[in-house]
């Protein structure tokens, strides 16, 4: 492991102490924690159990559910179809996925409890997609698609079945940021363009250049040796393992949220997104590339709360409350410093388990962080999650 010579014995005695302290305390259930910069890995721990209540410890190698840390993968393979010619931003999307031209814009519903609906304005691009501007939404922040699904009969999102896609947009598309299935719908592109599942097509292009060799859609059974559970936070504060996962056989592969795997995999495409594309002797992205989806996509345009229609699932969650949020392509941008150190231009998404990960390449410094515990933004793991990005950064500092 990579350790700068003055950093790296704090580093470790502050993280493995709080990390240790809030799983002990059971705070989470287990925890795996990384952080790197571009030349190699500065700290790496895990603690806990992957199944509160049996023994197996919350290893380096445990697999877990990394839900939409998916997106910025996803978004990496459609940008090398964009560097190929194979696609492009601006084309409506319905050139290569024509029933995504069927999205209309649900403007309410009538007196039986039907929703009314109109065309939008312009067509959806893949700019639309990847920056969350084409007017999607989750079931989980939003009641009118909870509506919808009931009045339609249409599965929510997590049945992976391709009649979940076929949910209304809440506004024209580049009216305004909103969280949704954009990426499922840019996985439905790089499958029609390249032939092959996402699963595969990510495999091929994505994930084995950068040695993810356990990051998968399909658990294998080696992964499945490694894997922790999800836990469901009750309203007495106590942890209970669930029995939730992604359907393994299922009709569309999850390009918005469907991947398993683990911290160290993930770390790698941190480094890569950090080294402007590059990976070892491997070029997955141009550096242009990746300097035009780590600026902001979306103009004037705000990354806003998102407020819970689905509090078992997921709390109220804001990054960075109160701190201009920009959209680049496939991360959130902070156009402010934030208190734990995280630089202005910053990049970081999350996971519905509470995992959570960050780029600053200002101060050449990343991280991943993985509990699986629901709702998302989860009081105790999202603040452990600062904790630990606020340790990094004194190392560094």
């Amino acid at each position: 492991m990579y350790q700068p010579k003055e950093t790296a014995v704090s580093l470790k005695q502050i993280a493995d102490a709080l990390l240790r302290r809030a799983a002990d305390a059971g705070d989470v259930p287990g925890v795996i924690a990384m952080a790197a910069n571009r030349d190699g890995t500065l700290y790496e721990g895990g603690f806990g159990k992957r199944v509160l209540g049996q023994g197996a410890p919350m290893t380096l190698d445990t697999v877990v559910w990394i839900a939409s840390m998916t997106k910025a993968l996803t978004t990496t393979a459609a940008l090398q179809l964009v560097e190929r010619g194979q696609l492009d931003l601006e084309s409506p999307v319905r050139r290569w996925v024509p029933e995504i031209g069927d999205a209309l814009v649900l403007e309410g519903f009538d007196a039986t409890g039907q929703p009314r609906t109109r065309r939008p304005q312009r067509p959806i691009t893949l700019r639309h997609l990847l920056t969350h501007t084409a007017g999607f939404a989750y079931e989980f922040w939003s009641d009118a698609i909870q509506q919808y699904q009931k009045a339609k009969g249409v599965p929510g999102i997590m049945s992976c079945k391709n009649a979940a896609l076929r949910t209304p947009l809440l506004f024209d598309p580049g009216e305004r940021w909103g969280y949704g299935i954009n990426i499922d719908w840019v996985g439905q592109a790089i499958e029609a363009v390249s032939g092959n599942r996402l699963g595969q097509h990510l495999t091929d292009n994505v994930l084995a250049p950068l040695g993810m060799s356990d990051t998968a859609f399909r658990i294998t059974p080696s992964m499945r040796d490694r894997l922790a559970r999800i836990h469901q936070r009750g309203d007495d504060g106590k942890l209970t393992a669930i029995d939730l996962e992604i359907p393994q056989e299922p009709e569309f592969e999850m390009g918005g949220g469907g991947l398993y795997g683990t911290a160290g995999d993930y770390l790698n495409f941190v480094r890569m997104i950090l080294n402007r594309g590059l990976a070892g002797g491997n070029r997955l992205l141009k550096p242009q590339t990746v300097d035009m989806m780590t600026r902001n996509q979306i103009g004037a345009l705000r990354v806003t709360v998102l407020k819970t229609a689905m509090p078992s699932v997921t709390n109220d969650a804001e990054f960075l409350p109160g701190l201009e949020k920009h959209f680049g392509l496939g991360f959130q941008i902070n156009a402010e410093r934030a208190p734990t150190g995280l630089s202005p231009g910053s990049l970081m998404w999350a996971g519905l388990a509470n995992t959570f990960y960050w780029i600053d390449p200002t101060q050449n410094v990343g991280g991943v962080y993985l509990t699986q515990v629901l709702p998302f933004a989860d009081t105790k793991s999202a603040a452990l999650f600062l904790e630990f990005q606020r340790a990094v950064y004194q190392s560094i500092g």
